[in-house]
């Protein structure tokens, strides 16, 4: 179980903010992670429910279909190829999604586990060749604590004609908001901890020109010292682009991604963090849809149907019509909805939770709100140097083999900056590390 956090209040003796609440999260994180039903890296989930352990010994070399560079070895893994840096060993199957495969490993003598994403199949089309790209763009570009941090990327394949497989690596957190919430609820000082440290993680995602479009409780990995990191970026996208309505996983879907709006902003990013605060408060998901209907009546069910004002906003003749086909619902009041939470959480909420996106709270406004405020240091709150974009790279790629070039270059890119943890970098791989420099 979690244990009390015990906030530390005078300024005067405050450590970085991650150490003004001791949340010790050692139960749950400190189990082996097959425990662990979603990955580190984002969407994992086993099959079965369970995550597997596999100790397979190195395949012949004959069995490779591609020669295995002299600095790399084969395994595999529940089926699946691993052709890896030697200094990675004893790999053990985290999880599995559709876009890739998880496992973590021990590095070299030091002996600390990090984790391996595998991007599966990442040529199969252009989609799958884009998603890869902008997940490695963006963690190469963006610096932030509570940001996943890529550590290592490489390939066995020997330059962008033969490239076929793709892997990244970062440090292996213990768990994640979903595996925390089959265990047990949280305290109120616990949630404005976690909630706080998403929304800094989300105002500098946000600064650099990124919506994240993917933000659900798998997706924000927790240690054992209640430290955040925002993972999977495989779905984000540059905020001026036309966005296409089927991403991010429905239960924290903002209603606009599902009404098709070609032009939604940063605040989709908001409303994923309402649902999965209103989650953390309840202990269970607030918009449990079973598809893509059901889901929408869910949220006016909670926050009423909308006004002539939202309708006129909405481009698809079919959902205006279908809108305002359905009975008026009123909102629901959310201290009847949230009967134990503060008065605080419930206005955070309240200003989350609203349909309309241009009268949604901004990150900015969240992070300093009464609920969280607490936490809050402006000064503690970094925001990005600089604009990411892909729009050069996809505005060129044209084919598979284009796509190929581009995500070669941008491996180089990052082995060129010489932050590769294979070739020597000295990365704090725990929080262990961290706290002892403090």
């Amino acid at each position: 179980t979690l244990a009390a956090c015990t906030t530390v209040r005078s300024r005067e003796v405050i450590q970085p903010f991650r150490l003004r609440a001791h949340c010790v999260l050692q139960t749950i994180t400190k189990k082996p992670v097959r425990d662990a039903k979603t990955s580190l890296l984002g969407e994992m989930a086993s099959p079965s429910g369970g995550i597997s352990f596999s100790h397979l010994a190195a395949l012949p070399q004959s069995l490779s279909p591609h020669p295995v560079p002299s600095d790399f070895y084969e395994t595999e893994l529940n089926k699946v190829r691993w052709v890896i840096p030697k200094c990675y060993s004893n790999l053990r199957q985290l999880g599995e999604g559709a876009y890739g495969v998880v496992c973590t490993a021990e590095y070299g003598q030091c002996g600390k586990r990090v984790a391996i994403k595998k991007f599966s199949r990442p040529f199969q089309s252009t989609i799958h060749a884009k998603r890869t790209h902008r997940e490695l763009k963006l963690l190469r570009c963006l610096s932030h604590e509570n940001v996943l941090e890529m550590i290592d990327v490489f390939s066995p394949d020997s330059g962008p004609m033969q490239l076929r497989d793709v892997y990244f690596v970062s440090i292996l957190f213990g768990s994640d908001l979903q595996n925390i919430l089959k265990i047990q609820r949280l305290a109120d000082e616990q949630i404005q901890l976690l909630i706080y440290q998403v929304l800094r993680g989300l105002k500098y995602i946000h600064s650099a020109g990124i919506i994240h479009r993917d933000l659900k409780p798998s997706n924000i990995a927790v240690n054992e010292r209640c430290d955040v990191k925002i993972l999977d970026f495989g779905l984000a996208r540059c905020a001026d682009h036309e966005m296409t309505g089927y991403v991010a996983t429905r239960w924290y879907r903002a209603p606009e991604i599902m009404l098709n709006w070609m032009h939604y902003t940063h605040t989709v990013d908001i409303w994923s963090v309402g649902c999965i605060l209103a989650e953390l408060i309840s202990g269970k998901a607030l918009f449990p849809g079973d598809d893509h209907i059901d889901q929408l009546t869910r949220i006016m069910k909670v926050v009423g149907t909308p006004n002539e004002e939202f309708l006129n906003k909405i481009q698809s003749e079919e959902a205006r019509n279908y809108i305002r086909n359905l009975p008026f619902m009123p909102r629901l009041n959310f201290y009847s909805l949230f009967p134990n939470a503060s008065r605080p959480a419930i206005d955070l909420l309240d200003r989350m939770l609203v349909l309309d996106p241009d009268y949604r709270i901004s990150v900015i406004d969240a992070i300093s709100h009464e609920f969280i405020r607490e936490y809050s240091v402006a000064e503690e709150e970094p925001v990005a140097a600089r604009i990411v974009t892909t729009d050069d790279e996809e505005s060129r790629a044209e084919t598979i083999a284009d796509w190929k070039k581009i995500v070669w270059s941008e491996m180089q890119e990052f082995r060129s900056s010489g932050r590769a943890l294979s070739d020597g970098f000295p990365h704090k791989l725990s929080a262990d590390e961290e706290q002892d420099e403090e």
